[in-house]
């Protein structure tokens, strides 16, 4: 296949027709991640409107959580791609923290079609779920996530972002090779390789050349998950096909470092990359 073949997949993703197994988002952390850990960080509502919403797709409609600030608008707009665990209470208090900071933040349940990961204990039944989401259905989700928001008349699409963490941190890489309109993304240790097959074709790397939008990369040094000399072979490409986009990697530092809720918090480092993701997007045009 050429490579003009591979952006027009990434472009126009075909969409099959599905049931639906997620209707609504579920309550509370997933089952997974219990127990959640004392340092947690929970976000208040105090001056946003946030709540679950249903998105239109071309097959249905997906739940979704959003949040924004409750007077003004209309706000910058930033996709939150979900974590393997879908979207719980985590990240849901992403999305009131992005709102907090001014954003029209919106989290779609990229599963829905796919399955219930919330109410799993076991991680092998999360990972046969998560291994049947196909990349052209997560980024056809997305674009219809936009769509929604800017229907709403308080999100402006012309200044569109997108976070996202570890499964959903390798969509954000994917997502800006596959929407030209997008102005940056930041990925939280976005993994960098994964099965490759009819439903997961490319990884990271292998997009590096299409990309339209500029990611800051978040990693961390002694992360178990995505090997440094991964990064580092995505660093290199990065440079060499001249894309203005940077990745910052924290020595010592495990995978999930932004979780709060797991054993794997690193407060410090949390912190700091919080603010650079935020200067990230205000400095590339979503701010």
């Amino acid at each position: 296949m050429s490579s003009a073949d591979d952006e027009n997949q990434l472009s126009n993703p075909p969409i099959s027709r599905r049931a639906f197994v997620v209707a609504t988002l579920a309550g509370g952390f997933a089952l997974a991640v219990l127990p959640v850990s004392a340092q947690t960080i929970t976000t208040d509502n105090n001056g946003l409107i946030a709540g679950e919403v249903k998105i239109p797709v071309p097959d249905g409609q997906i739940p979704a959580y959003r949040a924004m600030p409750a007077g003004g608008g209309p706000f910058p707009t930033v996709l939150v791609a979900h974590e393997i665990f879908g979207v719980h209470e985590h990240i849901k208090d992403i999305c009131r923290r992005l709102a907090k900071a001014g954003y029209f933040a919106v989290a779609p349940a990229l599963y829905a079609r796919q399955g219930d990961v919330s109410g799993m204990t076991d991680m092998h039944d999360v990972m046969k779920v998560v291994s049947r989401v196909p990349d052209a259905q997560v980024a056809s989700d997305l674009d219809a996530t936009v769509k929604w928001a800017a229907s709403t008349g308080k999100a402006d699409t012309q200044r569109l972002g997108i976070v996202g963490f570890c499964w959903g941190g390798r969509q954000v890489w994917l997502y800006s090779a596959h929407n030209p309109n997008l102005k940056a993304g930041v990925a939280w240790y976005g993994v960098l390789r994964w099965t490759k097959n009819k439903l997961t074709p490319h990884d990271p790397i292998d997009i590096v050349q299409q990309m339209h939008a500029p990611v800051l990369g978040l990693y961390g040094g002694a992360d178990e998950h995505i090997p440094i000399d991964q990064v580092e072979e995505l660093r290199i490409s990065l440079k060499s096909h001249g894309k203005p986009s940077e990745i910052v990697i924290y020595p010592d530092t495990p995978h999930g470092f932004n979780a709060d809720y797991r054993p794997s918090y690193r407060p410090r480092q949390a912190k700091d990359a919080w603010k650079r993701m935020l200067a990230w997007l205000k400095d590339h045009g979503v701010g």
